[in-house]
């Protein structure tokens, strides 16, 4: 088996062209991840995570965009269309390359901008403005090897009437992608935002990027669907910044996946700042489902809030770590996390670890954690009123995600998540 530094290399990185400065920062990138290691379970970020057993030298990166791309009409598959419903704006990449963009008249007329970075003069840190430098071996390589960055910018005091949808395919065998998207919602705009991640069931790696700036006292609903294919893997990783009197909901829904991680890091920077956190979860067979979130408070009177909601059943097993970081200036902090998992087999396994770290003492923060199986009570009560036993447990799994169904943002898509989590449930439980 070849090299993975052969495999992804800084000669790969040079032919996905692009302007000068964003060939620059891939061959940067990808200088720096030749000498680079894959973490280890043993970095407390990674703490649980089968990151050990990743082979990434099996998969090939994504090739330049252009060439023998895929047909418009058979990326998409038909169910998430009709799923998404009425739309501001569409763009499907499927393999790394971009496929289609589709933006309505009313979205045009309000301003909003969607485009492959590198057409033309581009903001000012339009990428890792928001994130930084990369956190780790993956993040240097989306920034090495991403084909197609892709800028969403809803200009000042924009308001849009449908949610914008990004939605990337992934369909050919040991393939390796690595979608980037940076988000950028102007001082008194509101926007709705969903982000999608799909495969079938060929064996594929993905590494996305999203970066999030939410300016002074715009509104951002973000939606991340996670739909990979059982043979998946994918390490997602989105970056926040709210500005002052700025709202941010960032919604996470997965349910797919062979090992599929998600970080989080959410940084209230401007004084009176929100950011919320929701996710809701399924994972069964032999799934791993990973998440780690980071609620930043750097600025006085902000708040966030996170509640995580997921099962697992069969040997599936699911990770989640969070830290709440209030810094010395961030006086007036009103922070809560929660994290709920419900174990529905004997052979699943969970983590959950809620962490505080705290450097100013005029602040409210909590966290709380649960990790059991159904509560015997409620199921003893529906049995005892002549409900049958696998509709009681169904009926109780389908009441455990009731309170994060309603926090999911973009509802109108999220509602089409929900329909998949019930399936996974199961008629016979």
């Amino acid at each position: 088996m070849p090299d993975l530094h052969d495999v992804f290399s800084v000669a790969h990185a040079a032919t996905l062209g692009g302007p000068g400065w964003l060939r620059q920062r891939r061959l940067a990138a990808a200088e720096a991840f030749g000498t680079a290691e894959l973490p280890s379970a043993g970095e407390e970020e990674w703490r649980y995570s089968p990151v050990a057993g990743l082979h990434l030298e099996a998969y090939l990166p994504a090739p330049p965009t252009g060439g023998n791309g895929p047909a418009p009409g058979g990326a998409l598959p038909g169910s998430l269309r009709d799923r998404l419903g009425a739309l501001s704006a569409l763009v499907v990449t499927c393999d790394g390359q971009l496929v289609s963009t589709e933006i309505t008249p009313a979205a045009e007329a309000a301003g909003l901008t969607l485009r492959p970075l590198g057409e033309e003069p581009e903001p000012v840190a339009a990428l890792g403005g928001v994130l930084g430098e990369p956190s780790d071996v993956f993040g240097l390589m989306n920034d090495a090897f991403c084909s197609a960055p892709l800028l969403l910018e809803i200009p000042r005091g924009a308001r849009l009437a449908e949610p914008v949808a990004i939605v990337n395919v992934l369909s050919a065998a040991s393939l390796a992608v690595f979608p980037r998207l940076s988000v950028v919602v102007g001082d008194g705009a509101e926007a709705q935002v969903v982000n999608v991640l799909v495969s079938g069931e060929v064996e594929v790696f993905a590494a996305p990027v999203a970066e999030l700036d939410v300016g002074p006292s715009a509104r951002l609903q973000y939606l991340n669907l996670q739909e990979l294919g059982p043979r998946a893997t994918g390490i997602d990783q989105t970056a926040a910044t709210v500005a002052s009197q700025g709202h941010l909901a960032i919604g996470l829904a997965a349910v797919g996946g062979s090992y599929a991680r998600c970080r989080v890091d959410c940084t209230l920077s401007g004084r009176g700042a929100t950011g919320d956190m929701s996710a809701m979860y399924f994972g069964d067979r032999d799934q791993v489902l990973d998440f780690r979130t980071f609620q930043n408070h750097s600025a006085p009177d902000t708040n966030s809030n996170l509640l995580f909601v997921g099962a697992v059943e069969d040997r599936a097993r699911s990770i989640y770590s969070g830290l709440i970081r209030v810094g010395a200036e961030a006086r007036g902090t009103d922070a809560q996390q929660t994290n709920r998992i419900l174990k529905l087999s004997e052979d699943v396994w969970a983590d959950s670890v809620p962490n505080l770290e705290i450097e100013n003492n005029d602040v409210r923060c909590a966290h709380a954690s649960s990790v059991g199986p159904i509560d015997e009570d409620h199921r003893f009560y529906l049995e005892s009123r002549g409900v049958p036993p696998d509709v009681a447990e169904r009926l109780i799994v389908e009441g455990f995600f009731e309170e994060v169904r309603g926090r999911l943002p973009v509802q109108a898509v999220a509602a089409g998540f929900d329909e998949m989590v019930r399936a996974k449930i199961g008629p016979d439980r």
